[in-house]
């Protein structure tokens, strides 16, 4: 089944200001990037999508395993060999963070290393997208090199969190 209209979009944007004897000086920050993929597995291309909004118990952990046990929106396994984007965003009602990252056996590493985590605070959100010259994106290696783990940082609530994962099958 074809994967279409797919788009990975983050900007930023912010403007510096000074008052000035005569009037007020700005200097408009701004940077956009955007890739647009086509349906198949080379570069500039994903067939695979995956994305679920989850809640981990206090303290709980989970392995998203890339390789073959996740479910898409129409019940079938999704097997990723590549992934091309990744957005996860905590919920802002979240007491405790999300971590992202570090699994303690076959960690998924070709993003953050085998033990790199990012923490993502209430309401805020990680996004990473391979360029669309990119056919390698980050690599997913079955039994070795596929779990992804998120965890809940402390005790006492649960967090939610969404997650959006895009890539390949080859």
């Amino acid at each position: 089944m074809p994967l279409s209209g797919t788009t990975l979009a983050v900007s930023a944007y912010a403007e510096l200001t000074n008052a000035l004897d005569l009037g007020t000086g700005r200097a408009a920050q701004a940077l956009s990037r955007q890739v647009s993929l086509g349906s198949g597995t080379a570069a500039g291309q994903a067939d695979r999508v995956w994305s679920d909004r989850r809640t981990l118990a206090a303290s709980a952990t989970e392995d998203l395993d890339l390789a073959g046990v996740l479910l898409d929106a129409f019940g079938a396994a999704v097997t990723f060999a590549r992934i091309k984007g990744l957005v996860v965003a905590a919920a802002s009602g979240n007491a405790n963070n999300v971590v992202i990252g570090a699994a303690s056996s076959n960690p998924w590493a070709t993003l953050l290393g085998a033990t790199g985590t990012v923490i993502l605070r209430p309401g805020a959100f990680l996004a990473v997208a391979a360029g669309a010259a990119d056919a390698t994106g980050y690599t997913v290696t079955a039994s070795t090199g596929d779990l992804l783990k998120v965890a809940n940082s402390g005790a006492g609530t649960s967090v939610t969190y969404d997650i959006h994962i895009i890539g390949t099958s080859a």
